[in-house]
């Protein structure tokens, strides 16, 4: 059996599925312009629809349009057709992919789309056919040949498809000022909605479970409290819980190699002024990437009046799955 060259074919695919998606660039004019701002304007649901490999594409952009702040779902023109269209609302906008412009079940829903005053959005391959003529706005998604090598199995015409639904939908988030947390809302679950709906006060250890020795305290007492407590570190406070500074494991060792008296030694004397502080609003990831970055396992939790309500040890955010 002759070996096949499968790496020639594979970036064959590929160098072809590139130049489809390079020629898009050319396409972002005014009826993707004119497409954005029915989006923006609808009262309703983006409903978006296609057949075939089409309609899995479909499937993806609507998916991907409710998750970034443009409420859309899919509906299967074939189920349209029997009784489904009846999910569509003279609110709604409809973004119908075809690549041939011509696709029967699509073709099929036009007149009563049109007949409820549903704006349309196409996406073909063909600007002059049925579906391209009648809609509002008509995204041209052409290739110039298909890396199928019979021209026959929708690749680059797919791959081109799906490209310009992101590149709709993003616009869309960035004109809605769609922020991290609004994402979060629409992904609570798994690691994703942990890492961006997390904060610190959700995690962190409050009243008291902190550390604390006062500024005159002596080395001796902070140790018992610091083993106390668990956190390698105290924070050290004055008579109104201000926040002085912090004294940690590190500082302790720095203090033995100076030959620090520990039964003598005052914290004024050995702490940090300068502790790394967050607020509990701040999210549990900020508060882990602020760790990683410094090379230290806590941070302190501080207030407006810069007194510590709590401490967020790293293992507490690894725990709670924000990875």
């Amino acid at each position: 059996m002759t070996q096949f060259d499968f790496i020639s074919s594979g970036l064959r695919t590929i160098d072809i599925e590139a130049g489809a998606v390079s020629a898009l660039r050319e396409r972002l004019d005014q009826e993707f312009i004119k497409a954005c701002e029915m989006i923006l304007s609808c009262r309703g649901r983006t409903v978006v629809t296609g057949i075939g490999k089409s309609g899995h594409i479909a499937r993806k952009i609507a998916a991907t349009l409710a998750s970034t702040g443009s409420p859309a779902f899919f509906v299967h023109p074939g189920e349209a057709s029997h009784g489904d269209l009846g999910m569509i609302t003279k609110d709604d906008v409809v973004i119908a992919i075809s690549y041939s412009g011509n696709s029967s079940e699509i073709v099929t829903l036009l007149p009563l789309l049109k007949r409820l005053g549903i704006p349309i959005i196409s996406m073909t391959g063909n600007r002059f056919s049925v579906l391209g003529e009648i809609a509002e706005a008509h995204l041209d998604i052409s290739v110039a040949s298909e890396a199928c090598p019979l021209a026959l199995a929708p690749t680059s015409s797919t791959t081109a498809t799906l490209v310009m639904g992101d590149a709709l939908a993003i616009a869309l988030l960035e004109a809605r000022g769609f922020t991290a947390e609004d994402f979060a809302f629409s992904h609570p679950g798994g690691a994703l909605g942990r890492k961006l709906l997390l904060r610190v006060a959700d995690i962190m250890h409050a009243g008291d479970k902190i550390p604390r020795v006062d500024a005159d305290a002596p080395l001796s007492q902070a140790l018992l409290v610091m083993t106390e407590k668990g956190f390698g570190m105290t924070t050290v406070v004055d008579s109104q819980n201000t926040l002085l500074g912090i004294f940690t494991d590190g500082d302790l060792r720095r203090s033995i190699d100076q030959g620090v008296d520990i039964g003598k030694a005052m914290m004024r004397n050995l702490m940090n002024r300068h502790p790394k502080t967050v607020r509990d609003t701040t999210l549990a990831a900020e508060a882990l990437k602020i760790m990683e970055d410094r090379k230290i396992t806590a941070l302190i939790v501080g207030d407006e009046q810069n007194r510590p309500i709590g401490v967020v040890h790293m293992h507490d955010i690894l725990r709670a799955g924000v990875i």
